[in-house]
């Protein structure tokens, strides 16, 4: 099973999990999360991933999980902050938060990371 990288799912993962639409609840932004997860999980090959990123997100948005992505490769390589902006062409801003959530989120970074170093 092909894992697409979890920036896209970490970056999603800030939603309440009920809305309402004209006083109506619809469903939860947790269950289209759960939903999206499911479908990551399901792609095969990159090719897969590729196809459904690029119906998911518009090319800024993917321009911008690829530089974060990017950043936080440099970051584990003891790469410093100016550095890393200069490498990637992203402000010292970007870098400072790729790193909070390199040292202090969820694993998700250093598990993607981890993976890819070991093939």
């Amino acid at each position: 099973m092909y894992h697409c990288s979890t920036t896209v799912i970490h970056t999603m993962n800030r939603a309440s999990t009920k809305n309402k639409v004209g006083g109506k609840e619809v469903l939860g932004s947790k269950q289209n999360l759960e939903a999206l997860y499911t479908a990551f999980l399901s792609l095969k090959n990159r090719e897969e991933c590729s196809a459904f990123m690029r119906d998911l997100c518009t090319k800024a948005e993917l321009e911008a999980f690829a530089e974060r992505f990017a950043i936080a490769r440099l970051l584990t390589k003891d790469v410093s902050y100016r550095n890393a902006a200069d490498e990637t062409g992203a402000s010292t801003t970007t870098v400072s938060r790729v790193s909070h959530w390199l040292h202090h989120g969820r694993g998700g970074y250093s598990t993607i990371i981890s993976r890819l170093h070991k093939k």
